[in-house]
């Protein structure tokens, strides 16, 4: 390195050569989901033409070679030379930062790609893009490489039609993990797009296969069909959502919102069809107005009233349980906190969907009084289990003071205290936990034994959650608390792996603790510190020869396959439990970090995650029955 430090050393990046230099900074990442970005900024544009009111109609289709193409039947990006840049507008727009009709009033009242880095960053990291624009009885057409304009804008043609199409390829040297979309995600996408517009169709196209197939993306009845959507499968109260659409200076409010018969919130915010993950500004206000209007109708129910303690209000948490709602606010002039847009910070949108939700909600009870009965009901419900709830976790604090630090007698802790280095293994039964004590290594694996039937948390209430003597050793062992007081800060391990015997009692031992971790803990799957381990299925051993270890039928037979003529004197085990396997067995195959195989555990989308979860766990039969009737030949029979 140079101790010399001039003006010569100062690196200026032209035009788009810093998105190509710093990729991440624009788009999250060059993973998958920078890849999938590309996507929805482009279609970004064609939902800012639809919010305008000058398109309807949005196609998006995923051609062979990794090539996408967005069309879309709005006015079409300007062509015409820009009067100071002195090029066109199209160029200006596909190779510029911070450049097109999002900063003028007059073009977009309201937006979601405010910092005008959509489109063009979509060129810098495209081996080539192809933008064709439709306007003024002309087809304008214009080609790029990496960012760089290889043609001029060209009439190909005349048309008495209007809009935008953009075709593009994706960077490998950039995107070097993959440049194959995947047509699940962009669809759940472009589903909450569709929804979040009802005045929009979008086709979506894979082009990819044999047989090419399409999905119509519309719903007419907007974020109504959307709330419902998410609640499928579930009892809801009302059975036709209340709708709220109101406009005040000049930011639209469009709330809909029911409750389900189950314990958990599920709120989706947006702000100019930006999916706000933190809340933000009209959160708040909507939170603030809901306890206020309860609380106030709770005042003049008697009946209702007298359930509750002297002097106890309701509380959000109260008025949350089993609230599914979608707010979606249409604001000229957002601002967000932090650079992913996640969090609305306007204060005065705080003020203006305080108001509105107060009006709103306050003139619907009184004409819908029985849905009102209801939600009380089930509000006050709530009081009554959050104050028992609040006994048990004193209970449960003073056993911990009495037991010293708190932890579960059957829990073989790890000497590590740094928690990014520690994991714990739940493990099914006690024999077992007793191998992978043996098995394990001390200072930074734990092991917690479960025995006997474990909870479904879907069918019961959360105090009992927190008095199950199954799941108090979970939440005891892993320290962070649960629900709503879950700390993932006091977490004491950054590995929680859930090691069942590979049969369907195994499973469905997963999938309850899943079930948990889901509803009470969800942010340990955000944050990817679930596992699932893989213990093999076969031992295949010749004579005194070190063990294969087969994880897979197809493994078994390859390493049968590899003995040759001696195949028929190997010992093939099948390990039908854990339970079967020695402390040192165990290690090698299950627990040792360099040779183990793991799945972790991710909630690629929340609302599917949310809704099988629901179906598959939760009270209701039909629901269930009509998934395994559509899903039985995916199944898997351990016979």
């Amino acid at each position: 390195m140079s101790a010399d430090y001039g003006a010569s050393n100062i690196q200026v990046l032209k035009g788009l050569e810093a998105v190509r230099k710093r990729p991440g900074m624009y788009i999250g990442s060059t993973g998958p989901r920078g890849l999938h970005h590309l996507v929805y900024e482009t279609v970004d544009n064609s939902i800012d033409e639809a919010m305008a009111g000058f398109c309807d109609k949005i196609i998006v289709a995923l051609e062979k070679n990794d090539v996408v193409r967005v069309e879309d039947n709005g006015r079409g990006i300007p062509v015409d030379i820009h009067p100071t840049e002195k090029i066109s507008a199209l160029e200006l727009v596909l190779t510029r930062l911070h450049a097109g009709g999002k900063f003028d009033k007059g073009s977009y009242k309201v937006s979601g790609g405010l910092h005008g880095v959509g489109v063009s960053c979509v060129n810098a990291l495209s081996d080539w893009m192809e933008a064709t624009v439709t306007r003024d009885g002309h087809i304008y057409r214009q080609k790029y490489e990496r960012g760089v304009p290889k043609t001029k804008v060209e009439v190909i043609g005349d048309s008495d039609k209007h809009g935008t199409t953009i075709r593009w390829k994706a960077d490998k040297t950039i995107f070097t993990e993959t440049t194959t979309y995947d047509f699940d995600v962009l669809r759940d996408r472009l589903r909450e797009l569709a929804f979040l517009n009802s005045g929009i169709v979008i086709h979506f196209r894979d082009e990819r296969l044999e047989t090419p197939k399409e999905e119509v993306l519309q719903f007419v009845g907007g974020i109504n069909e959307f709330v419902k959507s998410i609640d499928v499968g579930k009892a809801v109260v009302p059975e036709e959502p209340i709708y709220i659409n109101e406009t005040k200076d000049d930011v639209v409010t469009e709330i809909s919102m029911h409750y389900n018969n189950s314990y958990s919130e599920n709120i989706r915010t947006y702000v100019n069809d930006i999916n706000t993950r933190d809340g933000g500004t009209h959160l708040e206000g909507f939170k603030n107005a809901i306890r206020f209007v309860l609380n106030k109708c709770l005042e003049s129910n008697e009946k209702l009233k007298k359930q509750m303690d002297k002097d106890e209000k309701l509380t959000y948490e109260d008025l949350s349980s089993g609230l599914t709602a979608v707010i979606s606010m249409k604001v000229p002039e957002p601002e967000f906190e932090g650079q992913t847009k996640e969090k609305l910070g306007n204060t005065e949108v705080r003020t203006v969907v305080d108001q509105i939700v107060k009006e709103k909600l306050t003139i619907y009870f009184e004409q819908n009084p029985a849905v009102l009965e209801a939600i009380l009901k089930k509000a006050v419900d709530e009081a009554k289990a959050r104050i028992a709830a609040r006994k048990a976790k004193d209970n449960m604090r003073k056993k911990t003071m009495s037991d010293g630090f708190g932890l579960p007698e059957k829990l073989a802790d790890c000497s590590g205290k740094n928690p990014e280095l520690c994991e714990v293994y739940i493990v099914e039964g006690d024999s077992a936990g007793g191998s992978a004590k043996k098995g394990r290594d001390p200072k930074t694996q734990a092991i917690l034994p479960l025995w006997g039937k474990m909870l479904n948390v879907e069918k019961v209430r959360p105090e009992k959650v927190m008095n199950n003597d199954k799941l108090e050793p979970v939440i005891a062992s892993l320290g962070a608390g649960f629900g709503k007081d879950f700390n993932i800060d006091k977490l004491r391990y950054h590995k929680i792996i859930i090691m069942a015997d590979a049969d369907v009692d195994g499973s469905h031992i997963r999938t309850l603790l899943l079930t948990f971790f889901f509803r009470y803990m969800p942010q340990i799957i955000e944050k990817g510190y679930v596992y699932l381990a893989m213990p093999p299925l076969f031992r295949v051993q010749l004579g005194k020869k070190e063990p294969v270890y087969c994880y897979s039928d197809a493994e078994r037979d390859a390493a049968l396959e590899a003995l040759g003529d001696q195949r028929e004197k190997a010992d093939v085990q099948r390990y039908k439990g854990l339970g079967e396997m020695d402390g040192k067995q165990l290690w090698e195959t299950t627990m040792d970090p360099a040779h183990r195989k793991m799945r972790v555990v991710t909630i690629p989308d929340a609302i599917a995650a949310d809704k099988i979860f629901s179906v598959c766990m939760g009270e209701e039969v039909e629901p269930r029955r009509k998934f395994i009737e559509e899903n039985s030949s995916y199944a898997n029979l351990d016979i």
